[in-house]
């Protein structure tokens, strides 16, 4: 084989690296011409392999078929007969010690999934248009979607110039709208070439029949792409594909996604929060043991001890794990038929991790072509949407745009799949520091004074009221009213509220998402330990995640009682007794709930208290009503 000659994946050198290896898609309107480039750009590098353009030329003549070098890419029978690339073709190529996979992704719609699974593992990408048609807005749509699974090395090749007489007119037209375009949604291009794949005009070589234009060509334009970070020097996420046993060994089996691990090293388990260090570095098909392993390596772990995880969990080093949480943000290219619908539970697919999710709400419906969005109450085939999902458990996940591998997720149905997005967490909160228990050797102490006695000596029972709503709703001003109530007719009560907890207790605490949930976990102990001491412990705090809550039902148990006090941001706007709405609206405070950071409603509160059109006695007095008929003292 040529040193220049393209290989198979199983063929490359065993001294090629991913710092070597540039994986570039072609994208690009269908019958824009792609595979052509391709072929063509093959063909003048002198790196078909021998026999190949003959035989392409023969299948030609058998069919009675002009000549096509598409079809060096077209690996599939009926792919040749409709003249559409329905599948993702692959080929390997060096050029000036630089080691290509060129990936040929379709461009008719109907096979968008296979073009974005042919993205999403690329470096770079070239982006053809065609001269003669102009851009289409299938081009826009590759072109953002590549922008979503984060592709920002790109380069545009304006394709066919030999049907429009190579005149610069009209590629200035399209390199000024396209470029205008691509810069709307923060990709800058590294080059915008005029090319003709069929005739071979700045493929490989400079072009005689365009003068006008002093630029680089196709090939030349590769190898000016830059890699991004390589993903040995991230942060360790090895997702578990499965767990096999051997003899007395657990054998944990998964591709190493990010980073690198090595005997010894100790691993969290995420989201079980399980630890243990590194026995060994199991491998297939290797003569020595290795000591480590890096990104793109499969293989098998065993521990130090035996811990019970499974597969979908992902193992990280203590420092640098991923987030936990049931519930964060999802821009997603929505692939079916059927419209995607708020309240609707799909099948979820995190890596190797299969599990449901609930869409709770559609933030925004983006317009592709307009670069605008808007409301909406579902998402149709083709749309790009910011959504909002819940997931049936508690996952370990990333940020798209600090770890890519880790922050894609896939919607369901069965074995078809509706959609594909990337994940960001906005103002929700990590949640790992709330469910992570590190307390050792503690033993629980039974109280003498059991719940019945505190009740008959209060002569009422205890619990935890916990107001929740927005800013401005009416829960500080009706827990001090209650307070003031239930104390002057006997009742031992207490308030908890922002002022005299961030004081003191969480005076130590910022405003940061994960800080905020902290605030809350703490608030639901303390609120719990009160209510086992025999006191009523009304609460007023926004706690706007639904999560946080239910840790302080939790806390709590069967004494809580979770209260809305329900009025819209209309109405807590125009009330604003601090003026934290008008400053919000400033951007003076950011994340703030109801503006821009989410607050979620109580799915089933034991009481609704709206405050919208009602003054302060008739809520108090309704409230008043609810502590007698549920906390009357056992007779």
């Amino acid at each position: 084989m040529p040193n220049d000659a393209p290989t198979s994946a199983n063929a490359l050198t065993a001294g090629s690296t991913a710092g070597d290896l540039m994986r570039v898609v072609i994208v690009g309107h269908v019958d824009h011409g792609k595979s052509t480039l391709v072929g063509r750009l093959f063909n003048d590098t002198g790196q078909l392999p021998d026999g190949k353009l003959e035989a392409i030329q023969e299948m030609c003549r058998r069919r009675g078929m002009p000549f096509e070098w598409a079809f060096l890419m077209d690996s599939l029978k009926a792919e040749r007969d409709q003249g559409v690339t329905i599948d993702t073709s692959q080929i390997w190529f060096r050029h000036n010690q630089r080691q290509y996979v060129i990936i040929d992704a379709p461009g008719h719609r109907e096979f968008i999934r296979n073009m974005v699974t042919g993205a999403s593992n690329a470096d770079a990408a070239l982006l053809l248009i065609d001269a003669d048609q102009g851009v289409r807005r299938q081009s826009r749509h590759h072109s953002y979607l590549l922008q979503l699974l984060g592709v920002r090395e790109v380069a545009v090749a304006v394709n066919k110039m030999d049907l429009v007489g190579y005149d610069e007119a009209r590629f200035r037209e399209i390199e000024t709208e396209y470029r205008g375009y691509l810069e709307g949604i923060g990709v800058r291009p590294r080059r915008v070439i005029p090319i003709s794949a069929r005739e071979g005009d700045n493929v490989a070589v400079a072009s005689a029949n365009m003068d006008w234009y002093a630029g680089p060509t196709v090939l030349d334009t590769l190898a000016e792409f830059e890699r991004p970070e390589s993903p040995v020097d991230r942060a360790l996420r090895l997702p578990l594909q499965d767990v096999y046993k051997f003899d007395d060994r657990r054998i944990l089996a998964g591709r190493i996604e990010s980073g690198r691990v090595n005997v010894g090293d100790e691993l969290v388990f995420s989201p079980s929060n399980r630890t243990a260090r590194v026995a060994s570095i199991e491998t297939w098909n290797t003569a020595d043991t290795p000591t480590s392993a890096r990104a793109g390596q499969s293989v098998g772990l065993t521990l130090d001890e035996q811990i019970f995880v499974e597969r979908g969990e992902i193992a990280s080093h203590v420092a640098g794990a991923p987030i936990e949480t049931d519930v964060f943000h999802l821009r997603l290219f929505w692939l079916a038929d059927a419209p995607l619908e708020v309240g609707r539970t799909y099948g979820m697919k995190l890596g190797p991790r299969r599990l449901d999710a609930t869409v709770e709400r559609i933030e925004r419906v983006i317009d592709v072509d307009a670069l605008s969005d808007h409301d909406a109450e579902s998402v149709a085939r083709d749309e790009i949407a910011d959504v909002v999902v819940r997931t049936s458990q508690l996952v370990a996940i990333d940020e798209h745009d600090d770890l890519p591998r880790t922050g894609r997720a896939i919607l369901h149905d069965r074995h078809l799949t509706l959609a594909g997005g990337i994940i960001s967490m906005g103002s929700y909160p990590d949640q790992r520091e709330q469910v992570t228990v590190r307390a050792t050797n503690i033993t629980a102490v039974d109280h003498r004074v059991d719940h019945d006695r505190r009740a008959a000596r209060n002569r009422h029972k205890a619990g935890v009221l916990w107001f929740t709503g927005l800013s401005g709703a009416g829960k500080s001003t009706l827990a001090m009213a209650l307070e003031q109530r239930l104390f002057d007719e006997g009742y031992q009560v207490y308030v908890l509220d922002g002022d005299n907890v961030r004081t003191g207790l969480n005076a130590n605490l910022g405003f940061s998402p994960e800080d905020r949930a902290e605030n809350i976990r703490r608030v639901g102990e303390v609120a719990a330990l009160l209510a086992d001491a025999g006191l009523i412990v009304i609460t007023a705090f926004i706690s706007p995640y639904r999560a946080d809550r239910d840790r302080a039902r939790e806390a709590a148990g069967a004494s809580f009682q979770e209260i809305f006090i329900k009025a819209d941001v209309a109405t807590c706007e125009a009330r604003d007794p601090k003026g934290l709405y008008k400053r919000a609206r400033a951007g003076e405070i950011s994340d703030f709930t109801g503006i821009s950071a989410p607050y979620e409603e109580p799915a089933d509160p034991e009481l609704v208290v709206d405050t919208s059109d009602r003054n302060v006695e008739s809520c108090l007095d309704e409230l008043v009503a609810y502590v007698k008929d549920n906390f009357r003292a056992p007779a």
